[in-house]
């Protein structure tokens, strides 16, 4: 589909030699001086997302998870759980007796274990060429020397002050004078620059162990948290087999459960079904389709996706033709079926990039602490703030996702690769939270089935489900929202846009070559950038 010209957009980034696409240009303009310095794509992925902890901290931190893709050049994909688990305190019942029917997203049951620093460590080690301690100078520098606040940054910044003002590591470190900086205002972290110094001179023990760990426990004790020293000092994160599904030709790979990736596979599964390239990309009848497949999609995820260490997670027959047929059969294209209500969930806010490098190393890269400063706990003295990720578990009695001691929670952050004719072909994700499976299988329809670029595609207006409504961006047209009014939808105009994106499409071109295109949505302040 040609770029029309006179909308408001922005053309994708191309190179030859290598492409990074973030959420902010100083993570972007940080992994491109890796490339340019001899790093590989893995070096480049974990010095931005050290950056991004830094200058999007709502988004992310060390205090975080993540998960990771990797495509090592010739090499099959390979996956990483780099998330943490439930502390060695946790047991349902005893939270039940509390009167608790959920784990609350700023409280410190909500803190699991941060998996973050020893993944980017482990795949360093495995597949990187620099250390974990070369990788954070270049955010350490930032946090101690300042940068200028950007405006999606501060907007999210803004929209937790009064969550962020009850926690005094929080005001301490996160607000001015009780307020959250403003954009085009200088920022400095003092209390993260010395924690990430601490981190270059002491590599990843320095985080679970030692003085950094002792400051997280304190912190959490002191609100009743989950976790031990003996939980921060013995965890690992796990290499994992991708799960794999086809959508026209194209094999799709996501992280397996307790991931909820396998949503998106479901989804495009049931899509496969239709002819949705006979349905205009703009239409209510194309939305229609895709949001009532989507109920039925996540309906299945809130059933069965949790740990597979602990649950049995169906995952071949979540995925078998089989089910995506019934499933298929039941959606009415007139009208809203009223049954898969997708329950409230918990926004996220979460980083996603994808770097390539010339060699033809490309990573698929997700890091988060959910909701905006996570739980919005702050340590004092270390200046980390703590993931909520523990607001994914269930509380219901008997339910696959049942918080317990050492269990991973269902896990919203999913990234993305795409093989075509056993090449690779795409490098992407989708933020937003509960979001991002519904956003892997628009953005995939958007390119297969309507021929968008990749930029193109990440820019097309959203909608997405709030229990029974159809949240929509402004950028959704009246006649798409009257018609999916006349079959039976409840509409409502989001204040933010559903979540962002980032993308890489590879082009094996004849000769040596290979060409590589970027794109970076438009509703971060992101950026994508070729060698």
């Amino acid at each position: 589909m040609t770029r029309n010209f006179h909308e408001a957009s922005r053309s994708v980034a191309y190179s030859t030699e290598g492409m990074v696409a973030t959420s902010h240009p100083l993570a972007s303009m940080a992994a491109r001086d890796c490339l340019k310095n001899g790093g590989n794509a893995v070096d480049a992925a974990i010095v931005a997302s050290a950056v991004l902890c830094v200058v999007e901290p709502q988004s992310t931190g060390i205090g975080g998870d993540c998960f990771a893709l990797v495509k090592p050049s010739g090499k099959k994909i390979i996956g990483f759980n780099g998330s943490g688990y439930a502390g060695s305190k946790a047991n349902a019942d005893a939270l039940r007796a509390q009167g608790l029917t959920e784990i609350l997203a700023d409280s410190a049951q909500a803190v699991t274990v941060p998996g973050a620093i020893d993944a980017w460590d482990q795949l360093l080690n495995d597949y990187g060429t620099i250390s974990l301690s070369e990788a954070l100078k270049p955010a350490q520098k930032l946090a101690e020397q300042g940068f200028v606040i950007l405006p999606r940054v501060a907007l999210d910044w803004s929209s937790v002050v009064d969550r962020l003002n009850k926690d005094v590591g929080a005001r301490a470190h996160l607000l001015i004078e009780g307020q959250a900086p403003k954009a085009g205002c200088f920022y400095k972290f003092p209390a993260l620059a010395a924690t990430l110094q601490k981190l270059i001179e002491q590599g990843r023990d320095g985080f679970y162990t030692g003085e950094i760990a002792e400051d997280i426990i304190a912190t959490l004790n002191s609100k009743d948290g989950l976790l031990t020293m003996d939980d921060l000092e013995s965890y690992k994160g796990q290499y994992v087999e991708p799960i794999s599904g086809m959508y026209k030709g194209h094999k799709i790979y996501e992280i397996p459960p307790n991931g909820h990736g396998i949503t998106a596979l479901i989804l495009l599964n049931i899509l496969a079904k239709f002819d949705m390239s006979g349905l205009e990309a703009d239409s209510a009848e194309r939305y229609h389709l895709h949001m009532e497949a989507t109920r039925f999609a996540y309906a299945l995820r809130d059933k069965y996706v949790a740990d597979p260490q602990y649950a049995d997670v169906p995952v071949d027959a979540l995925l078998s033709d089989e089910l995506a047929t019934q499933i298929a059969e039941q959606i009415n294209l007139d009208k809203k079926v009223d049954a898969h209500i997708l329950p409230d969930l918990p926004m996220s806010d979460t980083i996603y990039l994808t770097v390539a490098d010339d060699a033809g190393n490309v990573i698929s890269f997700i890091n988060s602490t959910f909701e905006h400063f996570g739980t919005g706990i702050v340590t004092v003295k270390t200046g980390i703030a703590l993931q909520c990720r523990g607001a994914g578990f269930s509380l219901e009695k008997g339910h696959p996702n049942e918080i317990e001691a050492g269990k991973r929670p269902m896990h919203t952050i999913i990234p993305a690769m795409v093989e075509k004719d056993g090449a690779l072909l795409f490098s992407f994700g989708v933020m937003g939270g509960a979001y991002q499976p519904c956003g892997h299988a628009f953005f995939l329809s958007n390119i297969i089935d309507y021929g968008m670029d990749i930029q193109q595609s990440i820019d097309f207006p959203r909608i997405f489900m709030k229990g029974s409504k159809l949240g929509v961006e402004k950028r959704v047209s009246e006649d798409v929202c009257e018609g999916l009014k006349n079959k039976g939808h409840i509409l409502f105009e989001v204040d933010m846009p559903w979540g962002g994106a980032q993308a890489i499409k590879v082009y094996n071109t004849k000769g040596d070559e290979t060409l590589y295109t970027g794109a970076s949505d438009s509703r971060k302040d992101g950026v994508a950038i070729g060698l």
